[in-house]
This record gives C-alpha cells, structure tokens and sequence, in this order.
C-alpha cells in the first residue's frame, strides 16, 4: 500500500519557495475491494490538503477491520483534501458529500472523477462542496448519518468554528468519526479532551500508539 512519507514536518511551509512548482504525485490505495486513485497536487495554493495523510489511512484502514455498512448512508466529510475518505464511502453505496475550503475543491472533484467505477457509482456521485467552518454550514442539511473527518484537527484557533460546524450538522443524530494526529503542539488532545465534550459525547475507537494517531466516534448531547 502506498503512503504519504513522513509526518515529522506536519506544518508544510508555503512561503518559502518549497511549492514554487506546482508538482503531483498518483498513488493507488486498497481498501475493502476497492482500489483508490489519489492524485496529489503539491503547491503553494493547497498546502496542507495536498496530501493523503496517515490519519485518512486510518480511518479507511478503521472502516475496513470493523466492516461498517456504509451502503445507503448519508455521510458528509469535512476538510475532505484529497478525499479519499468520501470516496473510498462513496464506492461502497454511501450518498456522500466531500467538503473542504473553496481552494481545495477542484483536487477533490479530479480524484471523484477519477474514481468512479466502470459500471458507475453503486448509490450517486459524490457532491464537492466548498465550506468554510462557522461560516456557510448553515446552508447544509442536518440529515446526515455520518459526519467524517480526518486529520482536521490540528489549527487551534478552527476548533470553535469546527464544533459550531458538528453541532449544526449533527441535529438529526449523526455520528461522528474523526481520525487524528495527536500533536500535542497544536492542542489536538485538547481538543477531544476539552472542547468537543463541551457539546458531544466522546468515545475513542482506536488507538495507534505507534503513529500516535486516535480515531473518536461522537455524538450530540441533548439541547442544553
């Protein structure tokens, strides 16, 4: 299985001329009997959604050993990047919306593209969204059974806007799953410790020690 190389520089600089050229990287994924085409755009525009990070592997690897059924479900992935999350959902009969910041969009909607089966989605084509948390979540639905997110939690001052974002989107009982980097620099145990119970239940799935990488299932308190 490919994978992105090491984590150890997780804040990719964009200012410094590393991403003057604009390159991409294709790598193949295999999960659950799906093979996944990832195309990875490096530049100083996408920054951090360029890549696929281990926690999305995670998350994919996290679905495949639980053996969830996601056929049928309405699932929203947030910060999507390369969105091989969604897809990978998508693939297996999901009805999936892949959202991420108005620049990441046009990566995300290239690699959907990419990856639709030969005989055609099994349920309907993923939608690409742009949304910016604590802004414009309010002009999605509430419907959602599953809200996905994975390595999005690592920029201190998103994590107000990002729990405004999981409650709006979480009223109709969804559940959430966030896999993530726990990096301690960027308040991320914080953020699962602190904040989001502020609002959620919280249940940690899976824990890597090895790649210090958590997946947490979360579900919205009663209104309060």
């Amino acid at each position: 299985m490919a994978e992105y190389g090491d984590e150890d520089g997780f804040m990719l600089p964009v200012d410094d001329g590393l991403f003057a050229d604009t390159f991409s990287d294709d790598s193949v994924y295999k999960f659950i009997g799906q093979e996944l085409k990832i195309s990875q755009v490096f530049s100083a525009n996408l920054g951090v959604a360029a890549p696929v990070w281990d926690a999305a592997l995670h998350l994919c690897r996290y679905f495949e050993e639980n053996s969830l059924n996601l056929k049928g479900k309405r699932i929203i992935e947030l910060g999507a990047g390369t969105g091989i999350v969604g897809i990978l959902a998508a693939r297996l009969g999901a009805d999936v919306t892949l959202t991420d910041l108005p620049f990441a969009v046009p990566q995300l909607q290239s690699n959907v593209s990419a990856n639709m089966p030969s005989s055609g989605w099994p349920s309907v084509a993923p939608s690409v969204l742009p949304l910016s948390w604590g802004q414009d979540q309010h002009i999605f639905p509430m419907d959602w059974d599953l809200v996905l997110g994975a390595d999005i939690v690592y920029l201190a001052e998103t994590y107000p806007l990002l729990l405004d974002t999981l409650v709006h989107l979480c009223k109709d009982r969804a559940v959430v799953y966030l896999s993530s980097k726990m990096r301690e620099e960027h308040g991320t145990p914080g953020f699962y410790g602190d904040t989001l119970p502020q609002r959620f239940h919280v249940k940690l799935e899976h824990r890597d020690p090895t790649q210090n990488i958590n997946i947490y299932s979360a579900t919205l308190r009663g209104k309060q």
